[in-house]
């Protein structure tokens, strides 16, 4: 184990204006993992004072410019002196081994989406994070700092849109395409519903936030586009939700990339592009091909990209529930295993039927 004498220094010389940065333990620092170690080093929360990765010419990389010491295993990394949390940005096929293991351990964890693998991983979370009382945070978007869907959110409750009748979210690209035989991603057990585990699971947490729970759904998928994996590379949902509405949910993995979102009501629809950070109304009017108009969006805050991150932190730090938590992970990917059942039973399931949300998270 490298030493971790110089994340010391950088701690103290950081906690004078304010409560002490978090000392974290990272594994899977490659891929979106280093996205997640910038958007660390900009809230200023957080001293990485341990990594771990499976790619030790990787690792050491970046262990050396972290200033961060070096776990071969995650169990050494577990057993750093004065560790505090630690963040997961592996493959969804090993987040519930880590996050379990770190908190029976009593470190804080945040874990990026989606949350796990299985309706038998989640339930363990969920257990295990009862149990000990461990700040569980998740890497979905906090809603309530992102800009975009701000507008939609605002369009809906001041009735502008009219009494809202349905939805369409399509969340696409060609990743799949990359998949090779013995990838966890081509692996159902390991990456159910592929592209609607991989992205839809943003696209479920964001459409509750914003029309409230999934009640039931049916599931249409095909898994023959790409014949090295076998996973889904094709995803139509059709969602019910608690309140009535209806939509849909596509998610395709071998085609070119496209994250969009539509709502549709009484007095107009709503087109929002979710990649671009565009909106447009398109007014409805009577008898006429009504044409669409730019909405302006508000320019974000820099620091809504890392506003989950902060949120877990302040959690830690001064109690309370980080946005997003452990729950909102769980009413995402919990939609997901019940489209499987959907498609491979022909019929509509009940979210119960995998999980009685309502009864367990509340």
């Amino acid at each position: 184990m490298k030493s971790s004498a110089r994340n010391q220094e950088k701690t103290h010389s950081r906690c004078e204006d304010g409560p002490a940065p978090i000392r974290v333990g990272m594994i899977g620092v490659n891929g979106f993992g280093e996205y997640r170690r910038e958007t660390m080093r900009a809230s200023g929360m957080f001293d990485l004072v341990v990594c771990c990765d499976r790619n030790e010419e990787k690792l050491r990389e970046v262990c050396e410019m972290e200033e961060a010491g070096a776990a071969l295993s995650f169990e050494a990394m577990l057993d750093v002196p004065g560790l505090e949390a630690v963040v997961i940005s592996t493959g969804v096929d090993s987040h519930a081994a880590f996050a379990i293991a770190a908190m029976r351990r009593g470190l804080h964890v945040f874990v990026e989406k989606p949350l796990c693998s299985t309706v038998e991983e989640a339930l363990e979370i969920h257990q295990v994070a009862g149990e000990t009382g461990c700040i569980f945070g998740s890497g979905h978007t906090n809603i309530l700092h992102y800009a975009l869907i701000g507008v939609a959110r605002e369009w809906i409750e001041k009735g502008k849109l009219g009494k809202v009748a349905a939805f369409e979210q399509n969340s696409s690209h060609s990743g799949g395409l990359e998949i090779r035989p013995g990838d966890w991603r081509g692996i159902p057990g390991k990456n159910p519903g592929g592209m609607l585990m991989q992205c839809g699971v943003h696209a479920l947490h964001m459409l509750q936030e914003l029309f409230g729970p999934v009640e039931g759904l049916t599931a249409m998928m095909r898994d023959d586009v790409h014949p090295a994996t076998e996973t889904s590379d094709v995803a139509n949902v059709l969602l019910r939700m608690q309140n009535g509405l209806l939509g849909t949910l596509n998610c395709y993995h071998v085609t070119a990339y496209v994250h969009e979102f539509r709502i549709f009501g009484t007095k107009g629809n709503l087109y929002v592009d979710t990649q671009d950070r565009r909106i447009w109304f398109q007014p409805r009017l009577r008898n006429e091909r009504e044409e669409r108009v730019e909405i302006p969006v508000p320019q974000g805050n820099p620091e809504d990209r890392f506003a989950n991150l902060s949120s877990w932190a302040q959690a830690i730090r001064h109690g309370g529930r980080p946005d997003p938590n452990l729950e909102d992970a769980i009413r995402a990917v919990v939609p997901v295993f019940a489209a499987q059942l959907a498609a491979a039973e022909a019929r509509e399931v009940r979210v119960s039927e995998i999980w009685n949300l309502n009864s367990s998270l509340d």
